[in-house]
């Protein structure tokens, strides 16, 4: 079970999407899994992920440098991410982890045909996979479908549906760029899962109607 499964959106917009997630198991792995989990971090960084977070302590990546986050990471049982916004960069990633064998598990969230797909580019054969069943009771109560693309983006819905509307209005005003409001919208997501590139899309979108 992931908290990036539950993302709403079109098949269009989720195309490039992408959440690589890795964690060691507890008192199976978590000894010695730090260089692995910087490994991790960096390499992803360096193969064009958008954006890297540490479950542990927070989203701690925009307050400085790759560094930063790098030197709180520690033998730990909670999850790193890595945020991709394009497949072809995602599958030059997912076959260097494969390479590389680092020997803690991985999870790969977005759209179950193009990850499967681009698993099985690189030689990967998945042995699990998990699909939403949506929303269920009053659903009548929850917010737009529009909205709920960016809301959802932030696994434990850190994103606030007032701070979305805020960015919406700052983007019409012109007083913030998509991008700049949608950066904004990133830090709350305290996993780092948040992926910035749709949501500046989005908010243009909406910004516009």
């Amino acid at each position: 079970m992931t908290h990036t499964l539950h993302r709403v959106g079109t098949r269009e917009n989720l195309a490039n999407d992408f959440v690589v997630l890795m964690m060691a198991s507890k008192d199976i792995n978590v000894e010695g899994s730090r260089p692995k989990y910087e490994k991790f971090v960096r390499k992803a960084w360096e193969m064009g992920a958008i954006k890297i977070g540490d479950a542990k302590h927070g989203n701690i990546l925009y307050q400085g440098s790759l560094d930063k986050l790098v030197a709180s990471i520690q033998d730990q049982g909670a999850p790193l991410h890595a945020v991709f916004d394009d497949r072809k960069k995602l599958a030059s990633f997912l076959k260097w982890l494969k390479e590389a064998d680092l020997g803690l598990s991985v999870v790969v969230s977005g759209l179950a045909d193009v990850v499967h797909e681009t698993c099985q580019e690189v030689g990967i054969d998945r042995h699990t996979v998990e699909h939403s069943l949506g929303r269920w009771g009053a659903t009548g109560k929850l917010p737009p479908n529009e909205i709920l693309q960016i809301h959802t983006m932030c696994g434990h819905q850190m994103v606030t549906l007032g701070m979305i509307n805020e960015a919406i209005e700052a983007v019409k005003a012109g007083r913030k760029t998509p991008e700049e409001a949608a950066d904004d919208l990133y830090v709350p997501c305290a996993c780092g899962v948040f992926n910035t590139t749709r949501a500046a899309q989005l908010l243009k979108e909406l910004a516009g109607k």
